[in-house]
């Protein structure tokens, strides 16, 4: 009898390509209308299984090559679970063996989450400070190439083989970029992939800056670090881009930091046992730190919970570019102690009913990537330019201002350079999707909107 394990872990995702896989399935941005279908009878179904058992029996007595029925069966299930969607599959012993080895920690790999799209094995986002992150991988790139070998057809676990591998090896990714001519080849170095996954920065004293890469089990309780030790922030900035997901629960209670009521998402699929919703709870909760979301295409699964939710509940604004659209469920079956199911069984649905799948999130305010110009306008006229300003208060200012740098050079140019933990205005202007949520989160505070 097949009987159900737990879920994949998360609402789907974070493939970490140790290939692959890190915290759960891959995704895949595909349209998913649900189509009625009608159920077959009786006779229909025993038309059908004689109709596979007469192929299995010409394949097997008249194929070129020996090959037995065990080997078919494995095949045609593999091809049959394929075809039903990309994050289904039929795990042999191998496989599952896998699975098992890599939602347990460290492993050896690349440091990306990919996907399907539009039938093209695609980055969906490399994660931080990984292989594939140091060696300029981009969330949106095509894999062309593996090595020497073609990834047109490949699906997404047999990509996973080729691409994982000891530590301290290398392979060649040759890839497709938006906006280059060429076809592009990049290197990279396997390693064991160890995943810090919140980083915390502060942005001009007031503004709290927390960029979470991927939802492995530390996140709530990493955020909550970061909220008490900076309990005097005005504001908070939730940088969700490039974040491929992870675990469920941890996107779950994310959100449930900062609402008090509702569902924050649920679930819906064929078998009623499957139906159920997450609620957000009362006790601890912010109400009233003004929030803005960051995402981008790399956004996917538990980070589309979380945007969305949030989105949902007019908690937050959520800036940037639309994300990857992942919002189906996953659960283990085994068959036997060696082998297993990997079977969609769900879909995730926001707090207002709309689902993730294939729709991804809309951002509030569409802003793409990119730097903006910081030049100071020469033709702009400023009081001390005019003839008859006060020169001598002037002078007096500049004295002080200079005197006050000679005094503190040395202890300035320190902490400047060497604080990691602030974000400056340099490179808010290199990150225009930033330097947009910072000037929103302003207006926020300044109006109260976003407060209960």
């Amino acid at each position: 009898m097949i009987k159900k394990s737990k879920k994949i872990i998360l609402a789907g995702l974070t493939s970490t390509i140790a290939a692959a896989y890190l915290f759960g399935s891959f995704a895949q941005a595909k349209d998913s209308t649900i189509k009625k279908v009608e159920p077959s009878s009786a006779k229909e179904k025993l038309e059908a299984y004689i109709k596979f058992t007469q192929i299995l029996n010409v394949i097997e007595s008249q194929y070129v090559d020996d090959i037995n029925t065990t080997d078919l069966v494995d095949k045609a299930l593999k091809g049959l679970m394929v075809n039903l969607d990309s994050h289904s599959t039929f795990m042999d012993k191998k496989a599952y063996k896998d699975l098992s080895v890599q939602t347990k920690g460290e492993f050896g790999g690349l440091g990306i989450s990919i996907g399907m799209k539009d039938g093209a094995l695609t980055v969906i986002a490399p994660i931080k400070d990984t292989p594939a992150d140091k060696a300029g991988v981009k969330a949106g790139d095509i894999i062309l190439k593996i090595n020497e070998v073609a990834t047109i057809g490949m699906n997404i676990d047999e990509s996973v083989k080729l691409m994982r591998g000891k530590p301290k090896t290398s392979l060649v990714l040759t890839i497709i970029r938006k906006k280059e001519p060429k076809p592009l080849k990049i290197k990279i170095t396997r390693d064991i992939i160890k995943i810090q996954s919140v980083y915390v920065k502060t942005i001009e004293d007031k503004l709290l800056y927390v960029l979470v890469t991927s939802f492995d089990q530390k996140v709530v309780d990493d955020v909550k670090k970061a909220m008490k030790e900076n309990n005097q922030t005005e504001g908070l900035i939730l940088d969700l881009r490039n974040n491929p997901g992870g675990l469920l629960d941890q996107a779950v209670d994310l959100v449930d930091l900062f609402v008090e009521e509702g569902d924050i998402v649920s679930q819906k699929g064929k078998v009623s046992s499957e139906n159920m919703s997450y609620k957000a709870h009362k006790k601890g909760t912010d109400t009233t730190t003004p929030i803005v979301v960051l995402v981008n295409g790399g956004s996917a699964s538990a980070s589309e919970i979380v945007s969305g939710a949030l989105q949902d509940f007019n908690r937050s604004i959520v800036i940037g570019e639309k994300t990857f659209g992942k919002g189906s469920v996953q659960v283990v079956m085994p068959i036997n102690k060696d082998e297993a199911l990997k079977l969609t069984v769900a879909r995730y649905y926001l707090p207002s009913g709309r689902t993730i799948q294939a729709l991804g999130v809309t951002p509030d305010i569409i802003v793409h990537l990119g730097k903006i110009d910081y030049i100071t306008d020469p033709s702009l006229l400023k009081e001390r330019d005019l003839k008859k300003h006060l020169e001598g208060e002037l002078e007096k200012i500049n004295k002080d201002t200079i005197k006050t740098k000679e005094n503190n050079l040395t202890e300035d140019t320190n902490t400047t350079i060497a604080d990691d933990t602030i974000i400056t205005e340099e490179q808010l202007y290199k990150d225009a999707q930033l330097k947009s949520a910072v000037d929103i989160l302003k207006a926020l505070i300044i109006t109260n909107k976003g407060r209960k």
